[in-house]
Formats: structure tokens, C-alpha cells, sequence
């Protein structure tokens, strides 16, 4: 194999997979590679998976095709969780030529040249593929506006339906000193927000030995890592990109409402609003819980938004069932919904469950709670309409347009002006737009 001089990516499912892929591509980049887009062609294209559902396996096989369009030569490597979890079915795709698990894809470039090296090169390798047990610091870089900044990793918990903790690994987490050291350099490069990414990042400390046969408290190691990030200098905004409801304590609310830098903006998966479901679930709280936190946070930032994750069609979910997490969300002062159709994962105790759903139910469920979530996201702008708020500006996918999200994460769309472009300017909310945008005026800009 001639040494590749091109290299490009396609990362799917979460931040923590952006974060990584780009901490990767920098690594390419020390080595002499070009990056290029995905439809240019490449030498070597880097496939970073995903394997929350059944679609995110089925995406990377089209992905791998779609690779080899652009060029049949292309030597194709598949990394993250799908890699982790089914390295022999991957090898099996027509097309890949490396696959590598979570505790190997940053050693990929040592795969690689070794490969140039073997004698063997029409042979599929799957690499290796063991446990990982080492956290891996990594952020995203490219989007000048934001970066994602990987804090921790793994997971201990159980839920019956998740794959991830077999993908990951158990939880496990950077220093605060080296995620403050990294929040610097983020800032160097001139981004203006960072969102904090995690498996789960609530979790923060567990897996680090910060006292000698002390067991860490997560809490406290959590709002000790908030607490040391606002005080970076550099960087307008910080994001909490999501984190569960037992570990979204009264302290960490508290933080948040007083700090320089952290914006009102929470995103805790709910995923089911039956506490019969939640404990056949293994979630690690009740419905009663999950609402308390959602009145603290309001009672201290009434003008927060709230994301919430939910699943539908678990094994057992009755109709009746489903009708109840509904009125609950329905009755909860939260601003959107990610919805999520359950689909069954080998190697989970939710497979073996009795009680199946329907795939077509589950996709009525779906696009009831989809509906729900619009109406949701609606009020909330609308609440806010008349506002001075901060937007934080980047280019649109729509030409001669800007967009970008309050620190309270209301969109908003105006025409394009480039100097606003990763900048924060002051806006004063209008109307919202039948797509769901907030229309608004320009009144300042707040920061360069």
C-alpha cells in the first residue's frame, strides 16, 4: 500500500464521537496527512461509529459504500462503538480494511504503517479490539464558535436497553487540572463556547484516584471541575451537554444560576415517565425525582431551558403506559424533547424482556412525542418574545443566513452579516417563524 497523503472523517451519533474524531484528525495532521472532505476522494477515510440504535449500524455500512464511490481505492478503517461492540461483522463489510476498538483507534496511524509494512495487504484486518480502561483526552476543532471537550468517559451504570457501557468501558474521567489546561487552549484557538462531553459527565471523578483509599464523592468532583472552568478566561460560554437527573444536584443548579460562564441550559434524558418503566429500565431515579430537579432548576432560572431524552416502545410499555409518561411530559415545564424509538440490542437484558411493542407503534409513539416536543419548544421561545438576549453568531446552511443560540438556546436566524460571525451580539427576540425560528433584531454587539 503506497503511503496514503489524504485523509478524511465521518463521525456519527454524539459529541463525544466529535470530539474524538477531530482529536484524531489532528493526529493525521501531525503526521504529515492532508484533510480533505468526504466527496473529495481520499487516500484513507476514518468512519467513527455509533451504536445506540439499529439504524446507526445500518448508517455505517452506507457510509463505507459511499467512501468507495468517491474512491475505490480508499483504504477504509471503522473505529468507535459499533467497531467495539462487532469488529468481526464490520471486517465482513465489503470495502473495510481496519477496524480498531475503543481502546486503540488513537493508536490508528501505528496500525496503519504497520499494515503499509505487511506483505499481506489484500488481507481485512480487525485490528484489535479489548477493553478500554484509559480515559483519552480529546476536543473538536474546526468550528471556530464551538468546541466539544471531552471531561469524561465509560459508564457504570446498567440500564437494561444500553450498549454503551460494553462499548466504552466503565466510567472513567480526566484531572480538573488537565480539562481547565485544555479549556485554555481552546480558547487560544479562538472558540467562544465549549460544551462539556461525557458519557456521563455528572459522574465526573469516578475511575480517578484523587485521595487514597477515599472513595471520591461525584457530586463534589463535578461541581469542583464547573467551578475551576469559570474561571477560564477566553471562553463566553460553557455548555452542559447532558447529564442525569440523580447527579444534577441542588449544588450544581445553584452554580449554575450564579455563574460567569456556564448558560441556563440543562439536557437530562427522562426516558420514560412510568416509574414501573424507569425500574425495569435499572434508570437510577422515579418520575417524582426527575420533576423536583425540573422545578429546582426554575425555581432559580425561570428563563432555563430544558432538553429531555426519551425512549418509546420499551419492552411492557402498555398503551396506558405510554399515555402516562405523555401526560407527564405534557405537564412539566421543560422546552424540547430527543425522542428515541427502542430498538433491540444483543447483548442487553431489555432483548430477553417480555411485553414487545410493535415496530409500528412504536413509531405512532414516536411522532406523537415529536408533535409534543415542538409544541414545547414553541411556548418556550414564545415566553421569551420582547427579550434582549446574547447570540452567539455562525454561518447558516441556508445562503446568505446566520444563526445561533441565545444562552438560553433559542435559535435565531438574520441575514448574513460575516462580522458577526463568532462573535456574541445583543438581539432582541420578535416572533417565531413557521419553521420554528425566532425572528429577531439586531441591538448590539456585546463581545469581539
Amino acid at each position: 500500500m503506497a503511503t496514503p497523503k489524504t485523509v478524511a472523517f465521518y463521525t456519527l451519533g454524539c459529541k463525544l464521537n466529535y470530539s474524538e474524531t477531530s482529536s484524531i484528525g489532528r493526529l493525521f495532521e501531525d503526521a504529515g496527512y492532508g484533510e480533505v472532505k468526504f466527496e473529495e476522494g481520499a487516500d484513507i477515510y476514518v468512519i467513527n461509529t455509533c451504536s445506540v440504535t439499529d439504524f446507526a449500524d445500518r448508517k455505517c455500512r452506507q457510509i463505507v459504500r459511499r467512501a468507495l464511490r468517491h474512491n475505490d481505492q480508499a483504504f477504509v478503517v471503522v473505529i468507535g462503538c459499533y467497531a467495539q461492540l462487532k469488529p468481526e461483522e464490520i471486517s465482513n463489510i465489503p470495502g473495510v480494511d481496519l477496524v480498531l476498538g475503543a481502546a486503540e483507534k488513537f493508536r490508528i496511524l501505528e496500525y496503519i504503517d504497520d499494515l503499509s509494512k505487511s506483505p499481506d495487504k489484500g488481507m481485512v484486518q480487525a485490528g484489535e479490539v479489548t477493553e478500554a480502561k484509559d480515559f483519552i483526552n480529546a476536543f473538536s476543532f474546526g468550528d471556530r464558535t464551538r468546541s466539544f471537550l471531552k471531561v469524561q468517559d465509560g459508564c457504570n451504570y446498567k440500564c437494561t436497553f444500553c450498549t454503551i457501557p460494553l462499548a466504552r468501558g466503565k466510567s472513567r474521567s480526566d484531572t480538573v487540572e488537565n480539562v481547565v489546561a485544555n479549556a485554555r487552549k481552546i480558547a487560544a484557538l479562538g472558540v467562544k463556547e465549549i460544551v462539556l462531553t461525557g458519557v456521563n459527565i455528572g459522574d465526573f471523578g469516578n475511575g480517578t484516584e484523587v485521595i487514597e483509599g477515599v472513595k471520591p464523592r461525584k457530586e463534589a468532583l463535578f461541581i469542583d471541575l464547573i467551578r475551576a472552568l469559570d474561571q477560564v478566561e477566553g471562553i463566553e460560554r460553557f455548555r452542559i451537554s447532558s447529564i442525569e437527573p440523580n447527579l444534577c444536584t441542588d449544588e450544581v443548579i445553584e452554580f449554575v444560576a450564579q455563574s460567569q460562564r456556564f448558560v441556563p441550559h440543562f439536557h437530562m434524558p427522562l426516558q420514560s415517565g412510568n416509574n414501573q418503566q424507569l425500574k425495569q429500565m435499572r434508570r437510577r431515579y422515579t418520575r417524582e425525582l426527575y420533576a423536583s430537579r425540573v422545578a429546582k432548576i426554575k425555581e432559580v432560572m425561570p428563563h432555563c431551558c430544558i432538553g429531555v431524552d426519551m425512549i418509546v416502545g420499551f419492552p411492557g410499555e402498555t398503551e396506558e403506559g405510554f399515555l402516562e409518561s405523555y401526560r407527564f411530559i405534557n405537564e412539566l415545564d421543560i422546552s424540547y424533547l430527543h425522542v428515541f424509538t427502542y430498538s433491540e440490542r444483543p447483548n442487553t437484558p431489555a432483548i430477553e424482556m417480555q411485553g414487545k411493542v410493535p415496530m409500528q407503534e412504536r413509531r405512532r409513539r414516536n411522532q406523537m412525542l415529536s408533535i409534543l416536543s415542538e409544541k414545547k419548544r414553541r411556548y418556550f421561545y414564545e415566553q421569551h418574545l420582547e427579550e434582549q438576549r446574547e447570540v452567539l453568531f455562525e454561518k447558516s446552511k441556508t445562503e446568505g443566513k446566520m444563526t445561533g443560540f441565545t444562552d438560553n438556546y433559542v435559535k435565531v436566524e438574520l441575514p448574513l452579516d460575516e462580522s458577526l460571525l463568532n462573535h456574541i451580539a445583543s438581539v432582541k427576540l420578535l416572533e417565531v417563524d413557521e419553521q420554528g425560528l425566532a425572528k429577531a433584531a439586531l441591538v448590539d454587539v456585546a463581545v469581539g
